[in-house]
């Protein structure tokens, strides 16, 4: 494919922090989800993982299991410790098989971790006292820890924002346009809404094949205020670099359409952000989205169909 000296100034105004020999890299750039397809290796796998960040962003049943997880263990650790200092040294301990010892010995030191203290066993001797007082302060530290990521996963600013599943090549104005649509999800409001579509495209230069970068130009790339679904439009004129790409090309050629999206939060009062991107087997050629909106039966309110995201209708273009 040939490109204009203009595409090219445009190329090297852009900086996407992808590499650009596409023997180096493996699958897409960014997943659907926003994160990058990278994997870091070289150094200690302990030191690759930002376990806040990791703690953050996990599932919220993953979370909860691991709190559990931790909890469980950091008692059963206490309570081999308390075993094999002696039993014995536990004032009130009734059992008398040494599993039941053992169960009695486990629940002291959930009570002792928790510093909830029912007073129905006690320690007696130094060591055993000690390990008790570690414990009681293990469990205040691992608390204020267990708050501090509930508190974070709940007050973390995030872009309530769907992308729908695929990007469409669609009939716009005299000509055809890529197209994406987006929408928030949640009761948020979210205003001064910017997008910024960039293209990472296959080419042969030289010889040799390499990773280009575009800019797509946006039909509006600001909007006041995002509270129903947003439709991105990049027109696709002579200047843009899918002018001549045919239906057949977003099957034979290797590229992605990269999408971002930043917009103020009025209730954390920041800017939010979320990204995806589409490769160009995700892209539909000649096909159109479907509305998802409209108004109820007393005509006082609008519906937004965030089921109907994704929902397009094959058309024919020029």
């Amino acid at each position: 494919m040939a490109f204009t000296r203009k595409r090219k100034k445009i190329l090297a105004a852009t900086q996407t922090g992808f590499g650009s020999n596409p023997e180096n890299y493996g699958g897409r750039f960014i997943n659907k989800d926003g994160s990058a397809n990278v994997v870091k290796t070289g150094i200690p796998f302990i030191d690759q993982i930002s376990w806040f960040h990791t703690l953050l962003e996990m599932p919220g049943l993953k979370f909860f299991t691991v709190i559990l997880s931790v909890f469980l263990f950091i008692n059963l650790f206490f309570t081999c410790v308390y075993y094999l200092i002696g039993i014995e040294n536990l004032n009130g301990v009734t059992a008398v098989t040494e599993i039941e010892k053992f169960g009695q010995a486990y629940f002291f030191s959930a009570q002792t971790f928790t510093t909830v203290g029912y007073g129905h066993i006690s320690p007696k001797g130094f060591w055993i006292s000690f390990t008790a007082a570690l414990e009681a302060l293990s469990g205040l530290l691992a608390f204020a820890i267990a708050t501090g990521l509930l508190y974070g996963r709940f007050s973390k600013p995030k872009a309530h924002i769907l992308f729908s599943e695929n990007a469409l090549i669609a009939p716009f104005n005299d000509g055809k346009a890529l197209m994406v649509r987006l929408a928030p999800f949640k009761n948020v409001n979210l205003s001064d809404a910017t997008a910024k579509l960039t293209m990472g495209l296959e080419v042969e230069e030289k010889g040799k094949k390499v990773y280009k970068f575009f800019n797509l130009d946006l039909e509006y790339d600001v909007i006041n205020l995002l509270t129903l679904n947003w439709t991105i439009v990049h027109p696709i004129t002579e200047d843009s670099p899918l002018f001549e790409f045919k239906a057949e090309d977003f099957k034979g050629k290797s590229g992605e359409i990269i999408l971002y999206i930043n917009a103020f939060d009025d209730m954390f009062s920041t800017v939010v952000a979320r990204r995806t991107s589409y490769t160009f087997d995700e892209v539909v050629y000649g096909a159109k989205f479907l509305p998802m909106f409209e108004d109820d039966d007393s005509m006082n309110t609008t519906i937004l169909h965030l089921d109907k995201l994704n929902e397009f209708k094959n058309v024919d273009l020029m």
